[in-house]
């Protein structure tokens, strides 16, 4: 039978997902299953994040790999921890360097916005200082899935042949950097279709070798001077002094209280506090429901505001010229909210001084949670993957700026500006759980959609990630979903926005939630739009 895997004529249904002695909730099925898997055998609740994200740069190799950076919130004995899992830039990345060559912008593809990969020592840290069962059991169950494969599903199939045309196109580079990329990803001169079967042995290698070394190998051993040799090799700038150097960050959360509930996020380098300032502008106003276009208005403008702050204000920590603590002030909120009337505006950065990834989540019988999220950026990141490693290297260079005026100048080992972001909830110091929507910069407005539907108008998880999302792209645009209200739409342009309704549902961000009740239960909702998966035990 010769089915279309992306045909779908009529609405389908999901119900919520409970359990009580763990839940995970992942953007493909079978990392959820690792991470299930994990849990059965004694392991918690960072045990099973660990495995699941270990599988997906094999089972979802579109969105996220072994070349990429990790962030993690953690919720164990009644704290919450924060890693930042995110490389800095290669000694040799200059921007005065970059600018004497004529570039005017970062690069997207190839060496250039390459940073160091953090993704993998994000994965031994959480496991040495969270974890239970021995780390070379975690990525037992990727291991398998690369050895002796896997069936590929709907989206990845789409998504994996979407790159794999960029990558073919004329305007692509065709260095020798590049050709690794289809001798991993595309070795039969064509990418899997929905339910093909495919084995990618150079992960299972890699993975292998990543189990015995605790990641080590990755900094300061095998792996580490194939990346070197290869860069070497092909132009690149990274060498294997930035990756013997590199270590995660735990960093303290950050968070605003909204109606109550405390959210929060992961300081800069990620930008999950534009989320948090998009909230405390937000907070100030009362809605009549979730559809009518004065709340759908007044959550754009915010998150527009937000937005140009980040922008304007959010980098590597050390380079920023204003505080957290300023930026999240309810006082320059107010200030902020002043600007928001009946219309539309394009918004500017106001001033608050002195007056392409994956994300999962899970929960154990022991009250661990834990939201993660890793990225290579852009799909499969720079495009540049190293030989017969599976290792495909991020594009996070990407965020930085060849504006010298910029808090995002591209300079030797600073951090560039993050957009991969996990959230958690808490309400009067008991935690609530896990939340995330993937997606580059829609994360941010769909961490405000989705908490808004939660809190303002009392959604289950499953609903708030349902429901019919926008997503601002800039000045007056607003993309909307083929499923958002005609009648709100229609409403918001009278109101000066630039609607555009986007049938396509693959922008609007991919999410995960997993709450936990009263009772000790919990409830978990996966994304709709994607081929996300919740599994509980």
């Amino acid at each position: 039978m010769n089915f279309d895997f992306m045909y779908y004529p009529y609405p389908s249904k999901r119900h919520v997902v409970f359990g009580t002695r763990g839940i995970v909730a992942a953007s493909q099925p079978l990392a959820a299953q690792a991470g299930l898997e994990i849990l059965k055998k004694g392991g918690n609740a960072i045990d099973a994040v660990v495995a699941a994200a270990a599988c997906l740069p094999v089972v979802e190799p579109s969105s996220n790999g072994l070349g990429g950076d990790g962030f993690a919130l953690i919720w164990s004995k009644g704290k919450l921890y924060g890693l930042n899992s995110s490389g800095y830039a290669p000694a040799l990345l200059d921007g005065d360097n970059l600018r004497s060559k004529g570039h005017t912008e970062m690069p997207m593809l190839g060496w250039i916005p390459v940073t160091v990969p953090g993704v993998t020592a994000g994965w031994a840290a959480l496991s040495e200082r969270f974890g239970k069962l021995d780390f070379a059991d975690l990525l037992a169950p990727a291991i398998e899935f690369a050895e002796n494969g896997y069936a590929v599903s709907p989206l990845i199939a789409k998504n994996w042949q979407n790159s794999f045309k960029l990558y073919s196109s004329k305007t692509f580079g065709k260095g020798l950097e590049f050709q690794p990329w289809f001798d991993t990803f595309a070795p039969k001169g064509e990418t899997p279709l929905a339910g093909e079967i495919v084995k990618l042995p150079y992960h299972a290698n890699t993975l292998k070798e990543l189990a015995k070394t605790r990641c080590e190998s990755f900094y300061r051993g095998e792996i580490a001077d194939k990346i070197d040799a290869f860069s070497k090799k092909t132009g690149g700038l990274i060498r294997k002094e930035d990756l013997a150097n590199f270590k995660p960050r735990w960093v303290e959360p950050i968070s605003t209280n909204y109606r109550g509930y405390d959210v929060w996020e992961i300081p800069p380098n990620g930008d999950g506090i534009i989320a948090l300032i998009a909230l405390n502008i937000l907070e100030g106003f009362h809605f009549k429901g979730r559809f009518d276009a004065d709340t759908v208005h007044k959550q754009i403008e915010s998150l527009k505001l937000a937005f140009e702050d980040g922008k304007r204000y959010v980098a590597d920590a050390k380079f920023m010229d204003v505080t957290v603590s300023e930026l999240l002030s309810k006082e320059y909120a107010e200030k902020r909210r002043a600007l928001i009337g009946d219309n539309a505006i394009v918004p500017t950065a106001g001033n608050p001084t002195g007056g392409g990834t994956v994300y999962l989540c899970a929960a154990d019988k022991e009250g661990n949670m834990i939201s993660y999220i890793q990225s290579n950026f852009e799909g499969f990141g720079s495009g540049v993957v190293v030989p017969e490693t599976g290792i495909a290297l991020q594009n996070r260079g990407w965020g930085f700026s060849l504006d010298p005026k910029s808090p995002n100048y591209a300079q030797p080992k600073k951090y560039p500006f993050h957009t991969i972001i996990p959230g958690f909830l808490t309400k009067n110091g008991d935690a609530v759980g896990p939340f995330g929507v993937m997606g580059g910069f829609m994360q941010p407005q769909g961490h405000l959609q989705v908490i808004a539907n939660t809190i303002d108008f009392m959604m289950n998880p499953q609903a708030a990630l349902d429901t019919p999302r926008w997503q601002w792209t800039g000045g007056k645009t607003v993309l909307v979903e083929a499923s958002f209200p005609s009648q709100t739409a229609e409403k918001l342009k009278r109101m000066g926005h630039d609607i555009i309704i986007e049938s396509e549902p693959y922008s609007f961000g991919r999410g995960q939630i997993i709450w936990k009740m009263e009772n000790g239960a919990y409830v978990g909702g996966t994304e709709p739009r994607t081929d996300g998966s919740v599994l509980a035990w």
